[in-house]
């Protein structure tokens, strides 16, 4: 590929990837800088919790509201294309979009009285508001497939599921997968809010920096969450041109 014939450390994938690992194994270290930058605060270095416990958990939150949401938005995309479910998409789409408007701070309070403080209020909150761009992905990619393409397939005697599962979602899978690209990189920066329910999360450190006036806290927590999300999100870009190509090449 074209990014990598100048030499790899043009990437800044790499590049980034190191930075993150140089502030999570070693932020300890950094406690004269930080001391330096904030000499009023008599511990600068958040040390109430290990960073790579954090991000590991942050991470899994992440994935695990991530993956509910990407089944629950694909499945509504595909069935709300098919039959008799035209009829729901309005529905759906609207219902979907309400679940984003409302703030993930108010879900949190809806269900915690319920559910207690614990990782499964996060999770529906993380699911609510990354649910629309999973949607809005789906439909748009399996609108975006030719219907020349669908009209060969069902020459060729192909079932209404195996037009779905071998011709629509592959050729779509470039603008699925954009759409759980924007949802992923929500749900980082949101996750951070589970701390406010007692999860351990990146947002432990801006959570306690906020409240104890710990500017140094905040600033930690933020960093190791924002080079996680430009990770995630060269990744994704990455997939995704990948897919693209792919998609070019055989319906080309």
């Amino acid at each position: 590929m074209k990014m990598y014939s100048a030499g790899w450390w043009r990437d800044p994938l790499p590049w980034t990837f190191a930075l993150l690992l140089a502030l999570v194994f070693g932020m300890n270290q950094l406690h004269g800088l930080f001391a330096a930058w904030f000499p009023e605060l008599e511990r600068p270095v958040y040390q109430q919790d290990s960073f790579i416990a954090l991000v590991a958990a942050h991470l899994l939150l992440v994935a695990v509201s991530s993956l509910i949401a990407v089944l629950i938005g694909v499945t509504a995309g595909v069935a709300v294309t098919r039959g008799a479910g035209r009829e729901f998409r309005s529905l759906v789409e609207t219902v979907v979009a309400i679940g984003q408007t409302f703030p993930p701070v108010a879900v949190l309070a809806v269900a915690v009285p319920v559910m207690g403080f614990s990782e499964q209020p996060a999770i529906i909150a993380l699911v609510l508001y990354g649910l629309l761009p999973i949607l809005q992905g789906t439909l748009s990619g399996i609108e975006s497939v030719p219907v020349s393409t669908r009209e060969v397939a069902q020459g060729m005697g192909m079932s209404h599921r195996q037009i779905l599962w071998q011709v629509e979602l592959p050729l779509a899978a470039p603008v699925i997968v954009a759409g759980i690209r924007t949802s992923v990189i929500i749900n980082i920066g949101t996750a951070a809010i589970a701390s406010t329910v007692g999860v351990k999360t990146l947002g432990s450190p801006i959570i306690i920096g906020l409240s104890g006036f710990n500017t140094a806290y905040v600033i930690q927590g933020a960093a190791v969450v924002a080079l996680l999300a430009i990770i995630t999100d060269m990744l994704f870009e990455r997939w995704v041109r990948y897919l693209t190509v792919w998609r070019q090449s055989s319906t080309g």
